[in-house]
């Protein structure tokens, strides 16, 4: 009997040793774990640390800059107010220098076209009503309208419509009533 208890004796030994390796096996794991766990935040740690520390550095940065722009065009300001004080002149608006320039621009007058200032013969229905010397066709527009005016020859409710008398029926070919549009065409008949 007593191999037997050796046996028996042997398997457990056996079986502590297995037990023994398997839970050294798990500390050993989750010891990894643990310092695997750690660096991981360690890590995610510093990266947070090192994006605040990049964003607090462009905010200072682009604060600089604004800054430093703002007391660029103080600075600019400031002489420019000096240099009208030295002149003399007022300080201005830039709506008011904007309105300046426009006027500058309208002070030049375009020049005419060479054809609309050619003097025209005219006819003799058209010269009743405008003279009978040669004028350019802007000034026979002008005469014409002039004498519609003059005469209410102008329609009350349809403004576009020109109510002809004896002397303009002559002219637009015995029509009572014409627009302004053919009007132009009817009076372009009597100039040459």
């Amino acid at each position: 009997m007593p191999v037997a208890k050796k046996k028996t004796t042997k398997k457990k030994v056996a079986k502590k040793t297995t037990t023994k390796k398997k839970a050294t096996a798990r500390k050993t794991t989750t010891k990894k774990k643990a310092t695997t766990r750690k660096t991981a935040t360690k890590k995610k740690a510093t990266a947070r640390k090192t994006t605040a520390k990049k964003k607090a550095t462009t905010r200072k940065t682009t604060t600089k800059r604004k800054t430093a722009a703002r007391k660029t065009t103080a600075k600019k300001a400031a002489a420019r107010k000096t240099t009208r004080k030295s002149t003399g002149r007022k300080t201005t608006t830039r709506k008011a220098a904007a309105k300046r320039k426009t006027t500058k621009k309208k002070a030049t007058k375009r020049k005419p076209n060479a054809a609309f200032m050619r003097p025209m013969t005219l006819s003799e229905e058209l010269g009743a009503i405008v003279g009978k010397k040669a004028i350019p066709r802007t000034e026979v527009t002008k005469k014409i309208w002039n004498y519609i005016k003059k005469n209410k020859l102008q329609d009350s409710i349809n403004r576009r419509m020109i109510n002809a008398d004896e002397k303009l029926k002559k002219v637009f070919g015995g029509k009572k009533k014409v627009s302004m549009f053919e009007m132009t065409k009817l009076i372009s008949k009597h100039m040459k």
